[in-house]
């Protein structure tokens, strides 16, 4: 049994197995040295190049950022493509006969390539229609799930959205079903306000009058009211509020609110009138 070891060991050049491999791992690291080179240098490139022809044409920020990403991102699958066919032939395995053959073209169809697909036409679709562009504030939705932020980037197979928490979010391009884009026109900011239902309004709409009339000036952002609509309730819980609306510009209707909502409120502690914070459903 021990000869028959040393035969089958004995017939291997070990010397010429070496250097293959040492062969193979010093042309590996050339590679992987020439792709970061080529990556830095393709940013470089877009950056220098691609920005300022945008900015000729006239595009605006959000649009050249979008631009800029989805070029970088279709460059980087170009090059992570080259990388792996090079690796592949630099380990010696047959590359064309594997993708002209069953073998991984068999194995993309059968992972998802029908998915991927579907991802690279709808992102096209989202971008020839602008649906959203970087540092747009949406709300995407597919079905009961909604993701709602800033794009942070745009791809021609993923969207990334990061929440109010700071999460990102890698969406599925296939996945978006429906995008709400709230930076597209002025926003309307609706303030309701809990009241008791034995409240005198009339001194509601005083103390809110007042408060509108020395705070509207302050704050440019509002371009319309605001307008006090007054009392109203909701049916299935049965809670009384007193609404005010506005419009005001694209991406400053999170702080008008609250900031609204803060001072409607304390006029209201300040001049007698509680504040209920828990309701019962009206029978």
């Amino acid at each position: 049994m021990k000869n028959i070891f040393s035969r089958y060991v004995s017939q291997f050049d070990w010397t010429k197995i070496m250097d293959e491999l040492v062969s193979k791992l010093i042309s590996l690291a050339i590679l992987f040295i020439l792709f970061l080179l080529a990556k830095k240098l393709l940013r470089s490139m877009v950056k220098r190049i691609l920005k300022p022809s945008l900015n000729y044409v006239g595009q605006d920020e959000a649009r050249r950022n979008t631009i800029l990403r989805l070029v970088e991102s279709l460059l980087n699958y170009c090059l992570y493509f080259i990388l792996i066919y090079w690796i592949l032939s630099i380990l010696g395995l047959p590359v064309s006969s594997l993708l002209a053959g069953a073998g991984i073209a068999g194995v993309a169809i059968g992972m998802g390539a029908q998915g991927f697909l579907s991802d690279l036409v709808n992102g096209f679709f989202i971008l020839l229609e602008r649906q959203l562009d970087v540092g747009d504030t949406v709300r995407v939705t597919n079905g009961p799930i909604t993701i709602a932020g800033t794009v942070s980037s745009v791809g021609i197979r993923t969207t990334q959205v990061r929440d109010a928490d700071g999460t990102l979010h890698f969406i599925p391009n296939r996945n978006i079903m429906v995008v709400s884009n709230l930076s597209r026109g002025n926003q309307r900011v609706l303030i309701d306000m809990p009241i008791s239902a034995q409240t005198d309004l009339d001194k509601i709409y005083q103390i809110f009058q007042q408060v509108n009339d020395e705070q509207t000036q302050k704050h440019p952002e509002i371009l319309d009211g605001p307008t006090i609509l007054g009392p109203q309730i909701e049916k299935s819980t049965g809670r009384y509020s007193f609404r005010v609306a506005m419009m005001v510009q694209s991406g400053s209707q999170v702080a008008i609110y609250h900031l609204y909502y803060k001072l409607y409120h304390d006029a209201l502690l300040q001049n007698g009138i509680e504040i209920p914070t828990t309701f019962s459903v009206t029978p």
